[in-house]
């Protein structure tokens, strides 16, 4: 079962550091989790991840119910053994896949029923079955199936979607139930940009008691101001007991100043999709690696950075391979920025801890 510890509160700020300890270890919070939606976060071995200073990654209970399918991770009893990982999983609960990816999906009252992306099948993704799903999938952390919406969206919309969500969060809390509760689950949040339906989702979601909550429906086209004033206010509902996770966030700078707002979970696809467009992120703002300044630079990829990449090879040679699109272009680009927002998230940790936590410290030149 899972269980969270806060070690200490910043004086100046909302932040805060604490630990949370799953079946398959402790995670030190605040904390980036790498995406890793087919059981592999894309370039990276696990080793490379356990380098970088990853303590949980993410897969995606849509992507792996419909390949490789339930059956083949039966085999070995959970995700970690099918892709060599030993350290904490969180799986996502499949609807804004379903949402974003799914040709055809229908939405009711019992589900999503929805043809895969893969080859036009039929499938219907329910609460229970998300549950289900991922407890075959056997994460430490799973996550209510929810009804995802973007923006702009019309406030009855949103409101029909955070009162969806609500029901079949009590559902997916059955279902949990009635399980040995081993694996923790978290409800989510939703509401949008409405801060009135935020309040309304919140409590409810609250009442359901998860041991966790996330906080969904951000990061999907709303100017960063807002999304920052919304999570600020969301945040603020959340029990101060339990982990509050921010989905699908976001720029290194968006992760320092919602850690100063007092979210302790990040994940986002963005370090590691950036870098196979050679885009990587350094200490002296975002660089694009293929760019012609860099054909001849013998300087490390970011003077302040201790990566592997950082640590062994040249912009030269980062731009040589890239160019030349060679495999392992897209292995040390995504090593690098994998471990630029790890290391950025426990250096802000320390600094909780140390109460000397600054934003302006800590955010990247833009």
């Amino acid at each position: 079962m899972l269980k969270f510890k806060k070690i200490t509160q910043s004086k100046k700020t909302k932040a805060r550091a604490g630990v949370i300890t799953a079946t398959h270890g402790e995670i030190k919070t605040p904390v980036f989790m790498p995406v890793g939606t087919l059981a592999t976060v894309k370039a990276m071995t696990p080793e490379d991840l356990k380098s970088c200073g990853a303590q949980i990654i993410l897969g995606n209970t849509y992507h792996l119910y419909l390949r490789p399918g339930t059956s083949v991770i039966k085999l070995f009893s959970g995700l970690h053994n099918f892709m060599n990982w030993d350290r904490p999983i969180l799986t996502d609960s499949g609807g804004f896949q379903i949402f974003s990816l799914a040709r055809l999906s229908k939405l009711t009252e019992e589900g999503y029923s929805f043809r895969s992306h893969i080859d036009g099948s039929l499938h219907m993704l329910t609460p229970e079955k998300s549950i289900q799903t991922q407890l075959v999938l056997n994460s430490d952390i799973m996550m209510c199936l929810d009804k995802c919406i973007g923006y702009p969206a019309d406030k009855k919309d949103v409101e029909e979607a955070a009162e969806l969500t609500k029901r079949w969060a009590k559902r997916s809390k059955q279902a949990w139930d009635a399980e040995d509760r081993k694996n923790a689950l978290f409800g989510i949040v939703q509401g949008g940009m409405y801060n009135d339906l935020r309040i309304k989702s919140a409590e409810s979601i609250i009442e359901c008691n998860f041991p966790g909550y996330a906080i969904g429906g951000l990061s999907v086209g709303e100017p960063t101001e807002l999304m920052t004033e919304v999570a600020d206010y969301t945040l603020d509902m959340l029990p101060r007991d339990k982990p509050r996770y921010i989905m699908g966030v976001g720029t290194p700078n968006d992760l320092v100043r919602l850690i100063a707002l007092g979210a302790d979970m990040f994940d986002c696809v963005m370090p590691s999709r950036n870098a196979r467009n050679g885009q990587l992120f350094t200490s002296a703002g975002k660089i694009n690696i293929s760019n012609a300044q860099y054909k001849h630079d013998k300087e490390r990829l970011d003077e302040k950075c201790e990566c592997y990449t950082c640590k062994n090879y040249s912009r030269a040679y980062l731009h040589h391979l890239y160019k030349t699109k060679e495999i392992l272009a897209y292995n040390l680009n995504t090593i690098h920025n994998i471990f630029y927002y790890i290391i950025l998230v426990k250096k802000i940790r320390n600094a909780i801890i140390e109460d000397k936590f600054e934003i302006n410290r800590f955010l990247m030149p833009e």
